[in-house]
């Protein structure tokens, strides 16, 4: 498996994503795992701790990347020895020298270009292009991602839908309470979480917190990621707008479990984890139309137009004045994410491995 995401600046969702399936298939027991990095003086933060050994090839991570685009060198066997399966956990493909397997999690920069570097474009596309060439199979997150995939040139015969999971830890009183103090944050909130980057629509959300009238604050929890100036969004909104940076996954839980609603109105997403995390914890999900957080929340969340600021806000409202539906959507979505466990993503991947090993 390729990890070197969870030494990037920003390990975002694909990290996140690896994590959980590396855990979940290191319980089963029946696979002989081996994560594949460049050179690293030391491991990574303390979040991104991996429960399988991680062995490094001698090149730092620009180079390796460039080398393994351009010149499909060096084999991930120089660091890990035999393999029977290569796992290309993101966009960054290393060499077929053995059956390839490739998560593609979105094709976010095919749609919104400009939400993106020129450099991190170029990087994707030829991505894009070594996994339509090398790739024996395609795991998409979701059908939206599928889709995608479908329409940009993958054969459908190599794509196989692996929905992703979250943790099924579901905070307790005691702990929400504490990680309000600790974080500063009021009885009554609304939460986003996210890395901090266009596609994420923080814009369009603070524009409808702010017809809103102040209700309720809303927390913005998230590592700065690119191309967003937040404290411009946020300048005129402070008092009742509350950014807490990075959040230690381990503090996610309860501060979902404190918040009156999640709003998470992003334009594009390949799956959506933060929408199953909130579901966890019962607390309503506000989400996007047209991506695939509409999969996650159909029928147990509200879906709104991402692009219609107005749209949002009557999301948020309708959730914050009708306690009711509050507890209805509640309901539905801690049942709805009972459907998302590593376990079940866990066995999908160890299939995928199997056919792909044939």
């Amino acid at each position: 498996m390729t990890v070197e995401q969870f030494w990037h600046r920003v390990p975002g969702g694909t990290a996140v994503a690896t994590l959980g399936m590396a855990q979940a298939l290191h319980r089963r027991g029946d696979l002989d795992l081996v994560g594949v990095a460049a050179s690293h003086r030391s491991g990574p933060a303390g979040p991104w701790k991996l429960p399988i050994p991680v062995r490094h090839l001698p090149l730092p991570r620009v180079a390796l990347y460039e080398a393994w685009h351009r010149l499909r060198r060096p084999a991930v066997e120089r660091a890990t020895g035999a393999v029977d399966v290569i796992h290309a956990t993101t966009i960054a493909i290393p060499p077929k020298s053995a059956p390839l397997v490739v998560t593609i999690h979105d094709l976010a920069w095919l749609r919104e270009p400009a939400h993106f570097t020129p450099r991190g474009i170029s990087f994707f596309n030829r991505g894009l292009k070594l996994a339509l060439k090398d790739a024996d199979i395609v795991m998409c997150p979701s059908t939206a991602t599928l889709e995608d995939c479908a329409q940009n040139g993958f054969d459908r015969e190599k794509l196989r839908l692996v929905p992703m999971a979250a943790g099924a830890r579901v905070a307790t009183y005691e702990e929400i309470l504490e990680a309000k103090t600790r974080y500063g944050l009021p009885d009554h909130y609304i939460l986003w979480t996210g890395t901090i980057e266009p596609r994420k629509n923080l814009s369009r959300l603070l524009q409808a917190y702010a017809t809103l009238d102040g209700e309720v604050s809303l927390v913005l929890a998230g590592p700065k990621g690119w191309n967003e100036d937040l404290d411009a969004l946020v300048k005129d909104k402070r008092d009742k707008v509350k950014v807490i940076g990075f959040v230690p996954p381990a503090d996610l839980a309860p501060l979902y479990g404190g918040a009156d609603v999640f709003c998470f109105p992003s334009l594009l997403e390949g799956f959506g984890l933060p929408v199953v995390e909130a579901m966890i914890q019962g607390t309503p999900v506000v989400t996007s139309k047209g991506t695939s957080t509409e999969e996650i929340a159909k029928g147990a969340g509200v879906l709104v137009d991402p692009r219609d600021a107005g749209s949002i806000a009557v999301g948020l409202a309708s959730v914050l004045h009708d306690a009711e539906r509050a507890e209805r959507l509640s309901a539905a979505g801690r049942e709805r994410a009972t459907h998302y466990t590593w376990e079940r993503t866990a066995e999908l991947v160890a299939g995928v491995y199997a056919e792909a090993s044939r």
